[in-house]
């Protein structure tokens, strides 16, 4: 609540800054050792308070509980890595709290996949349709889940809770009930805390229920009730959150204000302008732009619009419009034709209800496969504008196949029996390409090296004043900080707009301005030594995207310069001098004085 060394010298909360529950130091520390966040990136090592307390007192109670009894819960060796590298020790068993850590990541996204099959179940009537979602999932795999590869990530604990609040959402279109109700304010909480990103998601479904409203799918008082639940967790969300002022300035918080008021003629477009209008009227009064960069960016997608801030978005391929391989991989699984063929289904029958509506004013309709149906829609529009988020889409197609097995939409198929055996046809075809990808994800085996980084971090920690201050690329950044304790300027959480103005201050050494005004930026920020990485002045993800040309967005004026980091990376005198260097890295000390240059 008091942290000075990650925005140094700022002193922030970060159980508000990072609109999520942090690793709270001075318990977890001593009960995980300070090794249950994995990543190398800061917005990444925060993972939810509850679910780490409860983790932690977990570890404790197993370690105690075995030490008593006398049995080993961990196996260790060490490792001689040769070419004069020292030794390091590695562990397994859930008595290594690294190991422990990730073990209940991997166990509660398995959870997961019962969700899957229970939803799968519940939405089509059938076991057959969850045996549909899971398999789905596990064919797509690679497209589904980020969780193999960094087990920390916020979405490996909000994710889990998010399917649980469809299914109870779905199970309230069907019957609704006050503990179902508090079941889906609790899931709500349980997705919003762990995630910043668990508003945008939250909007989405909230437009898809308030279009199924619209078409008469979804009952007043329904709807009313599910606008309330969301309300009341918004609300606690942002107690425990100390009053992060992101969450009420939010398109989702805009957009429940503006759906109770616009109960009236024209409700669709009074709540898309009211929604907007209202958004921007709270960031003005709260004072809030933190997720300016989100509109921005939007902007982008339609637009020539861009600056720095959008380009350092848009130029890493998770954030460009989906790939054209995606597509094609949700082809060769029949994926994307089986929603393709679902959706068509669902959209003919939706127009024939809106029909008879319009002439008898009466008609049954089914309000959870509209919400889905929209909901899909809506997570197929983000993914197509950013890659990254069809770990949001491909989930939701897999939970959509289940459909194929439902007799209210397929049932001129044939009977039962006829249906099912439909079914298992189709998942045999998807099987040939499934397994091959299931095969591909297996036999991806590795370690992860970085001596360089690893040769950086302890000359760090054994030439430097435990009070230095350091600046540089942010994902360096967080490796510092958590490996070494020194205090950093900037960090991976770009979402915060003073960090975004910080960075920009920091990242101006891969600029073509003069050295002197980095010099003096850094002096401003107090930085010691500033980590430069010469990978961050040449790389270029595609034409227009080397750290300079973002600059030159930014910095016409110095465009056709040669950039600043080439020059420090041939020599850093007279503004700065080389502390040290390897193939990677090379740190330059900031001289407050003519003494600090010798």
């Amino acid at each position: 609540m008091n942290d000075r060394l990650t925005e140094y010298p700022l002193v922030i909360n970060t159980l508000k800054r990072f609109n999520l529950y942090p690793e709270v130091r001075w318990p977890l520390r001593h009960l995980l050792n300070n090794t249950v966040c994995l990543s190398s990136e800061v917005n990444h090592l925060f993972c939810s308070l509850v679910l780490q307390v409860v983790l932690a007192s977990w570890y404790r109670a197993y370690t105690s509980t075995m030490d008593f009894l006398g049995f080993p819960t961990k196996m260790c060796w060490t490792i001689n890595r040769g070419e004069g590298l020292d030794p390091v020790e590695s562990c397994e068993g859930l008595g290594d709290p690294a190991y422990f850590y990730v073990t209940f990541v991997f166990l509660l996204n398995g959870a997961m996949m019962s969700l899957f099959f229970i939803y799968g179940t519940y939405l089509s009537g059938s076991r057959l349709g969850g045996t549909v979602t899971v398999l789905c999932f596990f064919f797509n795999h690679g497209e589904s889940t980020r969780v193999m590869w960094t087990p920390p990530l916020r979405e490996s604990f909000s994710y889990p809770f998010l399917v649980l609040q469809m299914l109870l959402l779905t199970y309230i279109l069907r019957n609704p009930s006050k503990n179902t109700m508090m079941a889906l304010g609790i899931s709500n909480i349980f997705f919003m805390l762990p995630w910043q990103f668990a508003q945008f998601v939250l909007l989405t479904q909230v437009a898809s229920l308030f279009a199924s409203y619209i078409l008469g799918y979804l009952s007043p008082a329904k709807m009313q009730s599910v606008l309330v639940t969301h309300m009341i967790s918004l609300a606690v969300c942002f107690l425990l959150m100390f009053g992060n002022s992101m969450l009420l300035t939010s398109f989702y918080a805009s957009s429940l204000v503006s759906i109770w008021v616009s109960w009236t003629v024209m409700q669709c477009l009074a709540w898309v302008v009211s929604t907007v209008i209202l958004k921007f009227m709270l960031s003005v009064i709260f004072g809030a732009s933190d997720d300016a960069h989100i509109s921005s960016l939007i902007k982008s997608k339609f637009t020539s619009y861009k600056d720095f801030d959008t380009m350092m978005y848009t130029c890493a391929a998770e954030f460009d419009f989906i790939e054209t391989e995606t597509l094609i991989r949700y082809i060769k699984t029949m994926l994307l034709p089986i929603n393709v063929l679902i959706v068509a289904f669902i959209a003919g029958r939706t127009i024939q209800d809106i029909i008879v509506f319009l002439r008898n004013k009466t008609t049954e309709k089914s309000e959870d496969d509209e919400m889905e149906h929209l909901q899909l829609v809506a997570f197929a529009v983000l993914a197509v504008l950013i890659m990254r988020l069809k770990l949001f889409l491909t989930p939701h197609m897999c939970i959509m196949s289940c459909l194929i097995c439902s007799r209210q939409l397929f049932g001129w198929v044939g009977g039962k029996f006829k249906l099912q055996l439909t079914v298992v046809g189709i998942l045999s075809i998807m099987a040939v390409q499934g397994i091959a990808n299931l095969q591909s994800q297996w036999g991806i085996i590795g370690e992860f090296s970085n001596f360089p980084q690893e040769e950086l971090l302890e000359w760090v920690k054994d030439n430097t004043s435990p009070n230095a201050v350091f600046a540089g690329a942010m994902p360096t950044m967080a490796s510092v900080k958590l490996s070494t304790g020194r205090a950093i300027v900037n960090h991976p959480h770009y979402e915060d707009a003073g960090l975004r103005e910080r960075t920009k201050m920091v990242y101006a050494m891969y600029s073509r301005k003069p050295a002197e005004v980095v010099k003096q930026n850094l002096i401003k920020l107090q930085v010691d030594f500033f980590i430069l990485e010469d990978s961050w002045c040449t790389r270029r993800s595609k034409p227009g995207c080397s750290m300079p040309e973002i600059w030159d967005v930014e910095d016409a004026q110095n465009a056709g310069k040669v950039p600043l980091c080439t020059l420090m990376w041939r020599d850093s005198r007279p503004h700065f001098s080389t502390v040290f260097h390897n193939n990677i890295y090379k740190v330059l000390r900031v001289p407050k004085t003519v003494r600090d240059m010798r």
